[in-house]
């Protein structure tokens, strides 16, 4: 017997009795208005909201973003969106060395779902197109469906099981850290502001 089978039998004889998974039922807080605890949630990790009614409304509060007025490179994923009087400054489909979006001043990304008691907001790989956008963008806008608000992250999860293996990411707020001598600095390691947009 190899060493490497030795040591497998040794963990499997070892190893502790199988037990069923906990029932998960009925976890998670729910709230009355789950709109208004997402956008509160959103203010509590740094970052800011407001609800839009349609595209036009979103591309609007874009455009009187401070950021957005002084931002000379922008990618938007969010189709209808136009950040400010035209369209986005660049095409991400054809960029084909992520290192070009160093200077990459905004970025406008669908998501998919948000989550009210944390304000995170699920981010879909397959419309990043470069995975490095969503942080190596000085500023970021989250564009959410109102009907995709969820309560708590195991509704979350739910809603995301079954589907195929794939790059995703939960994001609250933007880039933050207090490792160094218990001090927060915000855009440490990504976008220095997230504005999240409810629409709809």
């Amino acid at each position: 017997m190899t060493s490497r089978k030795a040591i497998l039998a040794a963990l499997r004889r070892n190893a502790p009795p199988q037990v069923a998974a906990p029932d998960l039922a009925g976890l998670g807080t729910s709230f009355a208005d789950p709109i208004a605890q997402l956008a509160h949630a959103v203010v509590a990790v740094g970052g800011t909201c407001a609800r839009v009614a349609d595209l036009a409304q979103a591309s609007a509060a874009i455009a009187a973003l401070p950021q957005a007025a002084a931002a000379k490179k922008i990618v938007s994923l969010v189709p209808g969106v136009e950040p400010g009087a035209g369209q986005p400054t660049l095409d991400l489909a054809a960029v084909s060395d992520p290192h070009a979006l160093a200077d990459l001043d905004l970025a406008i990304l669908p998501g998919e779902l948000a989550v009210a008691e944390n304000a995170a907001v699920w981010i879909d790989g397959k419309v990043l197109v470069h995975r490095a956008v969503f942080v190596i963008t000085d500023h970021l806008v989250l564009v959410v469906h109102a009907k995709d608000v969820v309560h708590h992250m195991h509704e979350a999860y739910a809603r995301l099981a079954g589907r195929p293996r794939g790059y995703g990411l939960f994001l609250s707020g933007p880039s933050k850290t207090a490792d160094i001598e218990q001090v927060l600095v915000v855009g440490a390691q990504g976008a220095r502001t997230c504005t999240v947009l409810i629409l709809g």
